[in-house]
């Protein structure tokens, strides 16, 4: 597949997402990189964007908490082109009850090509990169021939099933056994 352009503006659109046991350092990491975070947009989930707006002294959009649909939320806008850089602090030894939502929301940062820090380290190298403050053209995968693709439907749609309607079989309920609970029966078609 071909590849499209998709431009980054100077100020950012940033995702701040941290797990509960990652909190912590997401804030003290986002403290000490406020006046670099200050003119990007920024988006977090839960109660990690009231934690940040507090501690930051700015406004952050805030999204549902992630097991309630945070990261799903996210996840579109990255979709929507409305968010182009994700810092994701999530625990990897802390099962998550939300961890599919998790792995749809990373997995939708690498199909958009999105900038991912997912701990302190790569989040550190990210913020302080010279193409944080400039624009930026991402390479995104055209997804055009895939949306258009044909589908071959076995011909389903040009079969008499598929203009008949439903109709569901008579059942009958036959004993076939009993215990001393009563008669066990089995339906019929």
């Amino acid at each position: 597949m071909a590849n499209k352009k998709v431009p980054m503006e100077h100020d950012k659109k940033i995702a701040l997402v941290a797990h509960d046991n990652k909190k912590r350092d997401l804030v003290e990491w986002a403290k000490f990189n406020r006046d670099l975070l200050a003119h990007h947009k920024v988006y977090a989930t839960g109660t990690t964007g009231t934690i940040l707006e507090q501690a930051l002294g700015f406004d952050i959009v805030k999204l549902q908490s992630g097991p309630l649909g945070g990261d799903q939320q996210i996840g579109a806008k990255i979709v929507d082109d409305e968010i182009d850089f994700l810092i994701f602090f999530w625990d990897p030894l802390e099962p998550q009850p939300h961890d599919p939502d998790v792995k749809a929301l990373l997995r939708m940062a690498v199909v958009w090509n999105i900038p991912i820090a997912c701990n302190r380290a790569s989040a550190d190298f990210m913020i302080s990169s010279p193409l944080m403050d400039g624009e930026y053209d991402r390479l995104v995968t055209d997804y055009d021939a895939y949306r258009t693709r044909r589908i071959d439907d076995g011909g389903a749609l040009e079969s008499d099933q598929a203009t008949r309607p439903f109709v569901a079989p008579e059942a009958v309920a036959e004993p076939v056994a009993a215990d001393a609970r009563g008669p066990v029966v089995a339906l019929k078609v």
